[in-house]
């Protein structure tokens, strides 16, 4: 009697303990998924655009009953920015995160967000970005084998830092050594003050910090952070002299082959991460002031108005306004007000 009792009681827990995997097994079933995804991008996987990425991606599959898993591939693992913009335009992964500023060396007018010192604040940003402006440059990438979510995230104000001398008016900027990214907006802006810009990817920054190729560069506070380029330079300027977001980009061809109720659910969960997101960037931007300071980098004020007067006297908003175009120009004057006197 006792060996048939322990018998049974091994059947029990044995059976109690296969269970709790199978409920796993059952609800979301490895072979279950119809639709499995891939989402890329350059950031470090702890930047607030991974992280809330990666809760679209638990909706999602919820939502879908696990038919739709959307793998993450964050820090460059598949490649640079401008080799995941041509692996998303071919189909080879099917969603991607990039700055907008990065996006214009492929669609022209996404560079209109990051012009520079045109937004004051948040306030300005949103409006114009969720409004007219922001449907306007979704028009011109639509045109492209590739689509935008409606939402765009944030990548914050760019600031600039420093390695050898302090960034405090236009004029300190006269032959400093700056890295930008691979856009002309940055490019230009930088030119027009004055000073000598190098573009280099974002997987080739840190070592050019470190070897000294550039002195310096311009990042949003959340990127000097987690990409812990604070380890190779001295200070911080807080310029806010462009602002950037992230356009979340998917493969039209991709896209169109996913039932429209799964669509339906990949667009709401990814904007609703998207605001999220906002939330999270603008919180994190005043208490990594406070973070970077206690790393021994020192954080300088700076007065914007200063560098606007500078642009204000060169042909840089003249000759933008011209490549953009009025409507779009008229859009965001709308918002930043006028920025041709």
């Amino acid at each position: 009697m006792k060996n048939s009792t322990l018998t049974m009681n091994r059947r029990t827990m044995m059976a109690g303990a296969l269970a709790l995997p199978l409920v796993s097994v059952l609800k979301y079933p490895a072979y279950a998924a119809e639709f499995t995804l891939k989402y890329a991008n350059g950031q470090d996987p702890t930047h607030p655009v991974n992280t809330r990425a990666k809760e679209a991606f638990d909706r999602i599959r919820e939502a879908t009953s696990g038919k739709v898993d959307i793998k993450l591939y964050p820090a460059a693992q598949l490649g640079s920015d401008t080799d995941l913009l041509a692996q998303v335009r071919s189909g080879a992964i099917d969603f991607f995160n990039l700055s907008s500023l990065v996006l214009a060396t492929f669609v022209p007018l996404s560079g209109i967000t990051s012009l520079g010192f045109a937004f004051k604040n948040y306030d300005q940003v949103w409006q114009a970005m969720d409004g007219d402006l922001g449907t306007h440059i979704r028009e011109m990438i639509a045109k492209t084998p590739i689509f935008a979510m409606p939402k765009i995230w944030d990548n914050g104000f760019r600031q600039i830092s420093s390695s050898t001398k302090e960034i405090k008016t236009p004029d300190d900027l006269k032959g400093f050594k700056l890295r930008v990214p691979p856009a002309p907006a940055l490019t230009s802006l930088f030119k027009a003050l004055a000073a000598a810009p190098s573009p280099i990817n974002f997987n080739e920054l840190y070592s050019a910090l470190q070897t000294k190729v550039v002195e310096g560069q311009e990042n949003p506070l959340a990127i000097i952070a987690t990409a812990r380029l604070y380890e190779v330079q001295k200070s911080i300027s807080l310029t806010n002299h462009v602002w950037d977001g992230y356009w979340v980009l998917g493969n039209k061809n991709a896209f169109a082959r996913l039932p429209k109720d799964v669509q339906d659910i990949i667009i709401s969960e990814f904007d609703r991460s998207a605001l999220d997101q906002r939330s999270d960037i603008a919180r994190l931007s005043e208490s990594l002031k406070t973070d970077l300071k206690a790393k021994g980098i020192n954080l300088i004020d700076v007065q914007q108005d200063d560098f606007r007067t500078v642009l204000g006297s060169t042909s840089f908003y003249a000759d933008w306004k011209q490549k953009y175009g009025d409507d779009a120009w008229k859009s965001l004057e709308k918002v930043s007000g006028p920025l041709i006197k």
